[in-house]
């Protein structure tokens, strides 16, 4: 049987085993034998990430083409327009590639959230708000680029769910089982 880990990968942490200068990674937390990242969250971005020990799992949960719903919240710098959520739900031209149409809805202030060390900045005069996207790809900082090329650059990128796997009550830096 697969095993399956979930875990809230921090705020500056990798998306790997093997550490690089000023980081820490996957191996600062998660001591299991043979299990890999199933796709990859940016150093800057937080939430969950899949582990698994079978690589043809660990394909089918990254492969875009099997189209596994990533819900993000997205804590962005302004007040999105319906404009800007109409684009983004219809797809970003984002120069190298053009993204698959996505929901993108604005979402209240999760009540459940921890605080993010070091904070996010904060400017006095530009009002902050929260989205909710779903894509069912996942390309290199691709949220980010995405709510900056709407003029509402991305303050902070949480992760919640992969598929039917959620990131549910976890701290960050802590993991637990899954199953298969």
């Amino acid at each position: 049987m697969s095993r399956i880990i979930l875990f809230n990968k921090p705020f500056g942490v990798l998306s790997q085993f093997t550490p690089e200068a000023g980081h820490r990674s996957l191996a600062d937390f998660i001591d299991v034998p043979d299990v890999y990242a199933a796709g990859r969250l940016d150093a800057d971005s937080e939430g969950l990430l899949l582990l698994t020990d079978d690589g043809a799992l660990q394909h089918r949960l990254a492969d875009p083409r099997h189209k596994q719903p990533k819900v993000y919240l997205a804590q962005v710098e302004g007040v999105p327009s319906d404009a800007a959520l109409a684009q983004l739900q219809r797809g970003v031209d984002l120069g190298d590639f053009v993204t698959r149409p996505c929901e993108a809805t604005v979402a209240g202030d999760p009540a459940w959230l921890w605080p993010r060390n070091p904070p996010i900045r904060e400017r006095k005069a530009i009002p902050t708000a929260w989205l909710r996207i779903v894509l069912r790809e996942g390309r290199n900082r691709q949220v980010r680029r995405m709510t900056a090329k709407v003029g509402l650059p991305t303050l902070r990128l949480i992760r919640v769910s992969i598929g039917a796997w959620e990131l549910g009550n976890l701290s960050p830096g802590q993991w637990r089982d899954a199953g298969a």
